[in-house]
């Protein structure tokens, strides 16, 4: 019901004139954050205004118009940091990031001092924090309390090409395959417990992967598995599915490697790092979406560095068509010999600005993108380049519903734009859907689901025990002396009672 209550968006009702004012009994207000067992590093829910006919509002009624307090009957003080997001389109994103566990909360959503809908809204306890070392002990339970879908067919798209795995085999064979050469982190979760092994130099970025596999054993009991996740940007298994393949865990996959895919670590750290040490994640922006549709700048913006050839294009062309596009370079790193004739750098744009364009490009760096689930959550359209790298969602993505297609070479991006300026409702009908993919299908309950669904399913093609092997490490959670968390669970079967 969230999702598609969430996917609806301000579709519930018809929407209701721009001077309407809301009404505290009609509003709307539903989400993942109004539930206690729905653990996350930031919960979150939603608030759509409604006027007193019943009506939506379709514009932001003010910032300020709702106020959220969050308290625990059992304790004087909660160390709770709230932000109310107005997304300008009648509706707010109320996120919260907690601090400590409580016994329950009480989240009091407020009008002028009136309640809103069925506000107070009881959370009944233990409310865990992110820091809370406390698993569900049954996977299923875990799912249904997240209400994760049955599938990702991505996962199922990957995994389709092993029928079973051997954990004895792989480790012995894909360190000498890859170990040399790549950056590989071998790790082993066994009894919930996560130990690790690294290959190669460049290995700094093993923190993504061993953060993300700490806050999924704090909140839901992984199965015992072993796998190797790719440190690197490209994916690595290049083997026909003729062949024998091996299984390598990437951030980013190719049409022409098998590796198995998960959420990007950008994607992935902005979950975890929300109201943190991330300012751009998938709450922030869909407050910082710039100006309205018709106040737009009806120009195609980029900023970036020079990580592919179509980037030095695509400048090229800014300079010949300025009036169209708007593309400079932030950074040289990969052309520096072609600065001369590319540059100057330009400062850089803080990301929200993007917004004020009505049109955004999103091409290829040395891989995908991961810019572009930020760039859907935003209300500009989309002009995506052909491309045979993706990412976890990208096959969910429709050209001409979620995004403008672009030939990879850009061939035809200035038709395309003159397309979009001369159908100026088709094109805010896509940005409109893409915004409403990236809000439904990129938010942080969805990335928890998708890394579990993928461990366990994994999981199930071993034919031989996950083993800790030699010279792999225990990757400690960290400590949390602050606000120790009494975990209440005992065994599976009480839990499930």
């Amino acid at each position: 019901l969230i999702r598609t209550l969430e996917a609806l968006g301000a579709a519930l009702m018809p929407g209701a004139p721009a001077a309407s004012v809301p009404a505290a009994d009609n509003s709307l207000v539903w989400g993942p954050g109004l539930e206690a067992n729905i653990v996350l590093p930031v919960r979150f829910f939603y608030i759509q205004a409604v006027d007193g006919s019943g009506k939506n509002l379709t514009t932001s009624p003010g910032e300020k118009t709702f106020e959220v307090k969050i308290v625990s009957p059992s304790e004087p003080f909660t160390r709770i940091w709230i932000q109310v997001l107005d997304r300008q389109d009648g509706s707010f994103l109320v996120r919260y990031r907690m601090y400590a566990t409580y016994t329950d909360l009480h989240i009091h959503v407020l009008l002028q001092d009136k309640h809103v809908a069925k506000s107070p809204f009881i959370l009944k306890g233990p409310v865990y924090h992110e820091g809370c070392l406390c698993p569900q002990p049954v996977g299923s339970v875990w799912e249904a309390h997240m209400r994760c879908p049955q599938s990702f067919a991505q996962i199922d798209r990957d995994l389709s090409l092993y029928t079973t795995v051997d954990p004895d085999l792989n480790a012995q064979e894909i360190p000498q395959r890859f170990g040399q050469r790549q950056s590989l982190c071998h790790y082993t979760v066994k009894d919930n417990k996560v130990y690790v092994k690294t290959f190669g130099e460049h290995v700094g970025f093993r923190i993504f992967m061993d953060a993300i596999l700490l806050s999924l054993t704090r909140k839901v009991r992984l199965p015992d598995v072993e796998f190797f996740v790719n440190l690197g940007d490209w994916p690595l298994e290049k083997r026909k599915p003729t062949e024998k393949l091996h299984p390598i865990f990437s951030w980013c996959g190719s049409n022409n490697t098998r590796d198995i895919v998960m959420p990007t670590y950008d994607l992935t750290e902005s979950v975890l790092e929300t109201m943190g040490r991330v300012s751009l994640d998938m709450m922030s922006v869909q407050a910082n979406t710039g100006p309205p549709w018709a106040e737009k700048n009806a120009t195609a913006f980029w900023r970036g560095r020079d990580s592919r050839q179509e980037r030095l294009e695509l400048v090229k062309l800014s300079r010949a068509h300025p009036d169209v596009i708007d593309a400079a370079f932030t950074n040289f790193f990969f052309f520096k010999h072609d600065e001369s004739l590319y540059g100057p750098l330009v400062k850089h744009v803080s990301f929200f600005d993007f917004f004020k364009y009505k049109y955004q490009i999103n091409i290829d760096g040395t891989v995908a993108a991961y810019r572009l689930p930020y760039l859907l959550a935003g209300d500009s359209v989309v002009f995506k380049q052909d491309s045979g790298y993706y990412e976890h969602f990208y096959k969910e993505l429709r050209p001409w519903e979620h995004y403008i297609p672009v030939r990879a070479d850009l061939g035809d991006l200035l038709e395309k734009i003159q397309w979009a300026r001369d159908h100026d409702d088709e094109a805010k009908t896509i940005a409109l859907a893409g915004q409403r993919f990236a809000r439904s299908q990129l938010m942080g309950d969805s990335i928890f689901c998708y890394y579990f669904k993928l461990f366990e399913a994994y999981a199930k093609l071993q034919v031989t025990e996950p083993k800790i092997r030699k010279g792999m490490e225990l990757v400690e959670q960290p400590a949390d002396d602050l606000f120790p968390c009494a975990c209440h669970r005992t065994t599976a079967k009480e839990d499930e009672l």
